[in-house]
């Protein structure tokens, strides 16, 4: 299988709400010996609860630091030559690889859920539903794969070996990884064993312990920082000239482009020329006019610097933290087209278009530089 393409994220949070039941489904489960599952007023993330599977108790939290992906399942002594790095404090094994479900090719972490559930954000790592459901054999996806890829709670996907049930939206937060089964119906899906491990280090600096990495880990290893932890940043403004932002050809460029492709459809993960999703659409669209963007939201959105919504100008990105099971995550982003309105590919069901600036959840807005875009990874 290919290798997950893996990209610097943002910190993981996450906020994991309970499915509503009706009461008549509630009383005959309870009667049945289900688990008993809270009830959210309004955001459904995660299908009702199957029958549990042995996950053992939270017991504490690790804080991830660093992904790494290898091309051979780790041996012990690979991973004990992690462990005696300086500040090393934990680590976790997965299986990683790139899966089909639903026709769509998703970077998928196969996990021990009772291990597995401490390198997730609190309220995550509380739920003992959401784990017993993946435990159960559920498939968990992010919230932008689930909501805006069409992938609804409790519908059965099509996936390499079978249907699996969609279980929860719970986004990881690790690199492009959208998607989080037992290593049990991992390995059923074909997922190699054992080549990617979750490092915990929260007194390193991410970068140095990085280089290290690769050092003792064979030719071909990836590592990729998460929730990095790396000196203070200056705290001077940068000053920002002119030239380092796109030009007017440039923007007319990559504005026409946009603007050509009004009515194509959405389709997750799709990067066009025919169909797109919201970022692959912002990529296309600045590589006409010779602009290499990175291709997620959450590297898109480091492009550049902020500026303010009354400053926006026509070419600049509009972004937005829509996810309500990692808050802090950069989920959407448009084209600013001008005049209060908005360029972009909205969602499943749904084409590429012209609306006005919705503020609820913006996150900010970017100013996109050539320069600073090409060297996002």
């Amino acid at each position: 299988m290919p290798f997950i393409v893996v990209a610097l994220v943002a910190v993981l949070t996450a906020d994991v709400l309970l499915l509503v039941q009706s009461q008549e489904r509630a009383t005959a489960e309870q009667a049945a010996g289900a688990v008993r599952v809270r009830t959210a007023p309004q955001q459904t993330l995660m299908a009702q609860a199957r029958t549990a599977q042995p996950v053992a108790p939270l017991r504490g939290l690790h804080k991830p630091n660093l992904f790494v992906l290898t091309r051979e399942p780790f041996t012990q002594e690979l991973l004990q030559k992690v462990a005696r790095l300086r500040g090393v404090r934990a680590l976790e094994l997965a299986d990683a690889a790139s899966v089909v479900l639903d026709g769509k090719r998703v970077q998928t972490l196969g996990v021990d859920p009772s291990t597995f559930r401490a390198y997730t954000p609190r309220t995550t790592a509380s739920s003992d539903a959401l784990w017993q459901n993946v435990a159960a054999g559920d498939v968990a996806v992010s919230f932008v794969l689930g909501n805006d890829g069409g992938l609804s709670l409790h519908s059965r996907v099509s996936g390499p070996r079978g249907p699996l049930r969609i279980g929860a939206y719970a986004t990881t937060g690790f690199g492009a990884v959208d998607a989080v089964v037992s290593k049990d119906t991992g390995r059923a899906l074909g997922l190699p064993r054992d080549n990617a491990l979750i490092v915990s280090a929260p007194t390193t600096n991410s970068d140095t312990l990085r280089r290290r990495l690769l050092k003792v880990l064979p030719k071909g290893t990836q590592v990729a920082m998460v929730n990095p932890v790396l000196p203070a940043a200056p705290t001077r403004t940068q000053n920002w000239p002119a030239g380092a932002f796109m030009t007017g050809e440039q923007l007319t460029a990559a504005l026409r482009a946009a603007v050509s492709k009004l009515g194509r459809p959405y389709v997750w993960g799709a990067e066009g020329p025919d169909t797109f999703d919201c970022s692959g659409l912002v990529q296309w669209a600045y590589g006409q006019a010779g602009v290499r963007m990175p291709r997620v939201t959450h590297q898109q959105w480091v492009t550049g610097p902020q500026v303010p919504l009354a400053q926006a100008q026509p070419g600049d990105l509009l972004f937005w933290r829509n996810d309500p099971t990692n808050p802090d995550y950069i989920s959407h982003v448009a084209i600013y087209w001008g005049d209060g309105k908005m360029l972009h590919a909205p969602r499943t069901g749904d084409v590429v278009k012209i609306v006005p600036v919705n503020t609820r959840n913006l996150a900010g807005v970017v100013r996109v530089s050539p320069a600073v875009a090409s060297r996002v990874r």
